[in-house]
């Protein structure tokens, strides 16, 4: 039995399939940069998601369902910090548009609805990468 399996809260399952789906998508334009990386050590803290279960997920993300939170907040915070994710290295490729726009739709959203999500992060985030004046 996998340590993963030890877990048996459905929240706890919901997080490591979320802590999966950042993996990979840091994955999805080549290997994890040092700026993805301390994100996603910061959210697998957040998400109370141990060491041990962290290096069994760094090696086979695709072993673990995407299950999205019920609560609407919660899908869109989850949204905005893959989002996070993918925007570490100051861009969104081809590539990594599609993959969020895939995330945004296993969340639950609609075509319209994920489109209009993933607008509002890319403005969210070049706002925040403009210098203060």
């Amino acid at each position: 039995m996998a340590i993963i399996d030890a877990y048996e809260s459905p929240e706890h399952h919901s997080n490591v399939g979320y802590f999966a789906a950042m993996v990979r998508l840091a994955r999805v334009d080549g290997p994890i940069n040092r700026e993805e990386e301390m994100v996603l050590k910061r959210l697998a803290f957040k998400l109370d998601i141990s060491r041990e279960e962290v290096k069994i997920i760094w090696k086979h993300p695709e072993r673990y369902p995407l299950i999205p939170p019920y609560g609407l907040e919660d899908r869109i915070e989850r949204l905005h910090e893959l989002f996070a994710i993918i925007y570490a290295d100051d861009e969104v490729d081809e590539e990594e548009r599609k993959l969020i726009f895939k995330y945004a739709i296993g969340l639950g959203f609609s075509n319209k609805r994920a489109n209009r999500e993933i607008e509002k992060c890319i403005k969210t985030m070049q706002r925040s990468m403009e210098p203060d004046e």
